[in-house]
């Protein structure tokens, strides 16, 4: 199952969705903290600010989504990034159903994030991932992003990176 098989929803996104499979995915992994943590307000706020979430369904079943957040000067600054939030975006959560992981789509979810950050005119993109999270981090570093920052917080060790 390729990307491409799938169908895309990135507008209007249904948010009930987007929390069935949030919950799902969070429900099937062995280390749930890996993913990030969203409340339905805070998503809601961020796609008011220019966030924009993609949604993928075989026929009606989500299978993975991929999240653009607008970055902050705050949030780059707090993880040494140089840059300033007019150029710079940000790589939110990413999730694939399990019955779906192996098959390319989180890396495939990176490169229509990235296409669709350029399009609206950013230089850089920032994400982060839990250190022990290898599989993210390798697509991370494939996609050209590059490690600036090591630190620990409530969920962790995490890696910062920039493209």
């Amino acid at each position: 199952m390729k990307l491409i098989d799938l169908k895309e929803v990135s507008d209007n996104v249904n948010l009930d969705e987007y929390f069935d499979l949030y919950n799902y995915v969070i429900d099937n992994m062995e280390h749930p903290q890996w993913l990030g943590t969203f409340t339905r307000d805070e998503i809601e706020q961020l796609l008011t600010i220019g966030g924009k979430i993609w949604m993928y369904y075989d026929k009606d079943i989500p299978v993975c989504s991929v999240f653009y957040i607008p970055a902050s000067n705050k949030s780059l600054k707090k993880h040494n990034i140089d840059y300033d939030e007019s150029i710079t975006g940000s790589l939110g959560p990413i999730m694939v159903r399990k019955e779906y992981v192996g098959n390319g789509l989180q890396m495939a979810m990176l490169d229509v994030l990235n296409d669709y950050v350029k399009s609206i005119g950013k230089e850089h993109m920032f994400t982060k991932a839990h250190s022990d999270n290898v599989y993210s981090i390798q697509n991370i570093l494939k996609a050209g992003y590059k490690i600036v920052d090591e630190y620990e917080n409530e969920r962790g060790p995490m890696t910062a990176f920039v493209k």
